[in-house]
């Protein structure tokens, strides 16, 4: 699929010879949270989870995925985040997906883990997080619609006291909770970063200007808004194209930090065919897509 897009460069699987080569260079078993948080401002790229005919996930193909992505300069790795399909696993399956995308990503760059659904699978998951090596812990915003701000608050607090002092992100799809509660979720202990996912550059301007100069602000919305947020504040963004063109979202990023915000258009120009495919029947085709043009 992906070739009747763009012109796609070469992704064949790196050889045996050349993935010892990038592993003798890459790998680093753990990373500090400041080196963690300065990462954080490059590129957070969402690992797809990969399943087998049999619907169990397979593991396999995210050696060769990570390594492409760790290659070209991702700067951090995401297991169980939405382009994971996270709220389509259990949290057996959430569990086996974290020590995947851990041996698969096998210290190249920080693995950041997605933890989230009720506060019993949450702390579950943060431990076996913890146990596969995850670096940092990205929290999904609970979907319940009757949780109140204070709730979210002390949701995250659990999550992260458990974490014993890995960083915390908070993943951030609803601003709806109100500016005082994101400021509380920045003040948390641990908490690095939020990862912004709501298309409101102005209340983002904002959750900025109230918090910690520390936090560190990642577009949550991919290579496609990441312009917008830049120029707010924001540094780094999201990506789940990194699974198939990772070459494509470092140069977009290299662009905006430059200040070229000229150049990164042009280039995220070039991906609307693909994020067109992603967004239809109401994003409901995003992750197949990705899958599709692997």
């Amino acid at each position: 699929m992906a070739a009747l897009l763009w012109p796609l460069p070469d992704i064949t699987l790196i050889s045996n010879e050349d993935h010892d080569l990038v592993r003798d260079k890459d790998r680093k078993m753990s990373f500090t949270a400041e080196e963690f948080r300065a990462r954080l401002t490059g590129i957070s790229g969402i690992l797809v989870t990969p399943f087998n005919r049999q619907d169990q996930i397979d593991p396999a193909p995210l050696a060769a995925i990570a390594e492409r992505a760790a290659a070209a300069g991702v700067h951090i790795l995401t297991a169980n985040g939405n382009t994971g399909e996270f709220y389509g696993l259990t949290t057996a399956e959430a569990e086996r997906a974290v020590h995947a995308a851990a041996e698969a990503v096998a210290g190249r760059v920080p693995l950041l883990a997605g933890i989230g659904r009720s506060i019993h699978d949450a702390l579950a998951l943060t431990k076996a997080s913890r146990a596969a090596g995850a670096s940092a812990l990205m929290v999904h915003q609970p979907p319940d619609p009757f949780v109140a701000p204070r709730g979210v608050v002390e949701y995250v607090k659990r999550i992260a006291e458990a974490g014993q002092g890995l960083p915390v992100v908070i993943y951030l799809r609803n601003d709806g909770i109100g500016l005082d509660a994101i400021a509380d979720l920045c003040a948390i202990p641990n908490v690095v970063g939020v990862k912004w996912a709501t298309p409101a550059p102005l209340r983002l301007a904002e959750a900025i200007r109230r918090a910690d100069p520390a936090i560190v602000w990642v577009g949550g919305l991919a290579e496609t808004w990441a312009p917008a947020f830049y120029a707010v504040g924001a540094r780094g963004f999201t990506s789940g194209l990194i699974n198939v063109w990772p070459a494509h979202s470092v140069a977009i990023h290299a662009a905006l930090e430059a200040g070229d915000y000229a150049k990164a258009r042009a280039m995220i120009a070039t991906m609307e065919p693909f994020e067109a495919l992603r967004a239809e029947e109401g994003n409901g085709t995003n992750v197949s897509v990705v899958k599709a043009a692997l």
